[in-house]
């Protein structure tokens, strides 16, 4: 598993857009698998799940993408990927994991 924590001073459904965007068109295999929205109050948090395939590990890999923002403040982002591995009792062979990862980062 790769994950990115960042905090972001930018518009959040702004920010959301380029993501689902971005990681969509970043990818002939990209697409969104799972998504959803909760609002209380003055805070907000969206969560995006995407999979694509590797070429690299030869399997399909996750990105799950969770924004979060109180009212005006920054927005909060965690992002975790998962199924790059091959093996049964350890993980090897990660790299569409950091693969997929990165093409966040370069969104960012």
């Amino acid at each position: 598993m790769a994950k990115l924590v960042q905090v972001l001073y930018e518009d959040f459904d702004g920010l959301l857009a380029r993501i689902e965007r971005g990681i969509e068109q970043g990818s002939i295999s990209a697409s969104l698998e799972e998504s959803t929205d909760f609002c209380e109050g003055d805070s907000r948090c969206s969560v995006r799940v995407f999979e694509r395939y590797s070429y690299t590990g030869g399997n399909r890999v996750s990105l799950s993408v969770t924004l979060f923002q109180q009212g005006e403040g920054p927005v909060h982002l965690f992002a975790a990927t998962s199924g790059g591995s091959q093996a049964l009792f350890f993980k090897i062979n990660t790299f569409g994991e950091e693969a997929f990862l990165d093409k966040l980062r370069k969104l960012l």
